[in-house]
């Protein structure tokens, strides 16, 4: 077991800030570049709407991953903003228009993750390998340790050593407690985690799994062993299931929802590596076919990467020049 305690008293020391670090919306801004690239929103409008742009906006749309759905949501609704406001004679220019509508579109996703009064409050993380469980569970910490919550990690990826070391590097980082055994069941893992989380007065567990493909069912079925277990071990947990989506996987994701949605009962999403893609339109695509809140996204490699996910923000960033 590898194991270190973190108490209130004595928070994660802050990582050095560059002089010229950016704001947050500078980086997801930035971190949005070949999306918005993508898309080409910055050559599609000019002073009107019409039907060229449109068409040109629809193929974008789509390359982004956008989906079919979502994008005639939106363009019905930017025709319908667009005649609203009295087309060219209207004050309106089309990219402010289409940010409304974007928002309004992704806003049913805006719902930040709360921490109930349960404890120790306990959230599962889940997804196929490579989504970035582990990097996510890290930072994650770190914004809860800034919300004055004190963090146990839960290394339940017995598969892969990288991941458990990982996970420890992850502690150290943060300065919280990880509960690890080296093979064995992750199950077990779990369960000894949140009794220690207890004993401690530990106010979040954070609970890390191996990283499966939805088509592998025996393996789907021991993530529902694992939630079980920690249902057993408190009553009425996990009170979080998370899915961390990566964003490279476009309209895989939406699949990749369904089917982890049905083994464990998502309740939110973590939406990772959006600075590395040109397919961030599947926010519009998961908002309009199945919006399981969003609770945060990453656009970068930084401890403060991850934020929660805000509706009218993004919608700037993607389509602001």
């Amino acid at each position: 077991m590898f194991d270190w305690l973190k108490s209130k008293t004595n928070p994660a020391p802050a990582d050095p800030v560059p002089e010229a670090s950016l704001s947050w919306h500078e980086k997801l801004k930035a971190g949005l570049t070949k999306t918005r690239q993508a898309v080409g929103l910055t050559r599609l409008f000019a002073s009107k709407l019409d039907e060229a742009s449109l068409e040109a906006l629809e193929s974008a749309l789509l390359g982004a991953d956008a989906g079919v759905a979502a994008t005639t949501q939106l363009l019905q609704d930017l025709r319908g903003r667009w005649k609203q406001q009295g087309g060219e004679a209207g004050p309106a220019e089309p990219r402010a228009l289409l940010r409304d509508a974007l928002a309004d579109l992704l806003q049913p996703l805006e719902a930040p993750l709360t921490i109930g009064a349960q404890r120790p409050f306990v959230i599962m993380l889940a997804g196929v390998n490579g989504a970035g469980k582990t990097t996510s569970i890290g930072k994650l910490a770190r914004y809860l340790q800034a919300q004055n919550h004190s963090v146990l990690l839960a290394a339940g990826d017995t598969f892969r050593a990288a991941a458990r070391e990982q996970l420890q590097v992850w502690g150290e980082r943060n300065n919280v407690s990880v509960i690890a055994q080296e093979g064995g069941d992750p199950a077990a893992v779990m369960f000894d985690a949140v009794r220690a989380a207890r004993s401690r007065g530990i106010d979040v567990v954070l609970a890390d799994t191996a990283g499966r493909l939805p088509t592998q069912l025996h393996l789907m079925e021991e993530l529902k062993k694992i939630k079980r277990v920690i249902a057993k071990a408190e009553p009425g947990a996990p009170h979080e299931v998370l899915l961390v989506l990566d964003g490279n996987t476009g309209q895989n994701a939406l699949s990749q929802l369904q089917a982890f949605d049905a083994a464990l009962g998502v309740t939110g999403i973590v939406l990772t590596k959006l600075d590395g893609t040109a397919k961030g339109g599947v926010i519009a695509a998961i908002a309009k076919s199945r919006p399981v809140p969003l609770r945060f996204i990453g656009v970068g490699e930084g401890v403060d990467d991850l934020r929660p996910f805000v509706a009218r923000e993004f919608a700037a960033a993607l389509l602001d020049e």
